[in-house]
């Protein structure tokens, strides 16, 4: 009788381990933060990709393209606002699913995440006041450039300079440029088009390349990555990644330059 009685209990407490296993057993796989929901992260400083409103909510581009890919998942959509260069680390972490941040896809950032297929195509550009007579890089040898902490654009500027200061957002760097502070910024020719639309007393000079942005999300976290990808496939193909780019951006940035 004692034999039979450990024995179902054996039975049952396997039962209960099974029951709390890892989270992607009820969830197709995938390894969630929040189960059920799709936990992603964006700074809510880089106007018109991420702005944080009143509320503390956020709204942008970046934004409505997490809530898409979330319902595509069937996910409840978290968003999570976060310092942009520290966000990264979260996806490595495992405290967000995902980052759905403007980030380019370069090889530093494939060394800590997994980057999906692009949802939109950019490229960087040079900024400065109307005074200045600067149009190239070359121009701005030794001078004082500001950029985003953690963004690609410090690569760019290191080219011709050592004196490099770091703001937490590109907004608030081109704020500094139009206020009389700094030579030059280098930032997403996006931001820049959206600062000049909004007053700020800055001109685009020499554009820097073409890049692709991309959700990054855990190295160790596959199955995400390939539910991303399909979502962004479709995305792409029924036109709501168009739709959601020409609401924000007021043209279609989704599509491959080199494929059109």
């Amino acid at each position: 009788m004692k034999k039979w009685i450990i024995a179902v209990v054996i039975l049952c407490c396997a039962a209960v381990l099974g029951a709390c296993g890892k989270k992607e057993a009820s969830s197709g796989g995938m390894e969630l933060a929040d189960e059920g929901k799709f936990t992603y992260a964006a700074s809510g400083e880089f106007k018109p990709f991420s702005v944080t409103e009143a509320d503390g909510t956020m709204t942008g581009f970046d934004i409505e393209v997490g809530e898409a890919v979330a319902k595509e998942l069937g996910l409840e959509p978290v968003q999570k606002k976060f310092k942009f260069g520290g966000i990264v680390e979260g996806v490595k972490s495992g405290r967000f699913d995902a980052a759905v941040a403007s980030h380019t896809i370069n090889e530093d950032r494939l060394k800590a995440v997994n980057f999906s297929i692009p949802y939109y195509y950019s490229g960087p550009q040079i900024f400065v006041r109307p005074d200045s007579s600067a149009k190239s890089l070359d121009d701005l040898k030794d001078l004082e450039i500001a950029v985003s902490k953690g963004s690609t654009y410090a690569d760019s500027a290191e080219e011709v300079t050592d004196n490099i200061i770091f703001y937490d957002s590109d907004v608030t760097a081109l704020e500094a440029l139009s206020r009389g502070k700094h030579d030059a910024v280098i930032t997403d020719f996006i931001t820049g088009k959206e600062a000049i639309g909004s007053g700020m007393e800055i001109e685009g000079k020499e554009l820097l390349g073409r890049s692709e942005q991309a959700i990054a999300v855990a190295k160790d976290n596959e199955e995400l990555l390939d539910q991303i990808n399909e979502a962004l496939e479709k995305l792409h193909e029924d036109g709501t990644l168009t739709e959601i780019s020409k609401k924000y951006i007021g043209e279609d940035i989704t599509k491959d330059p080199e494929k059109e």
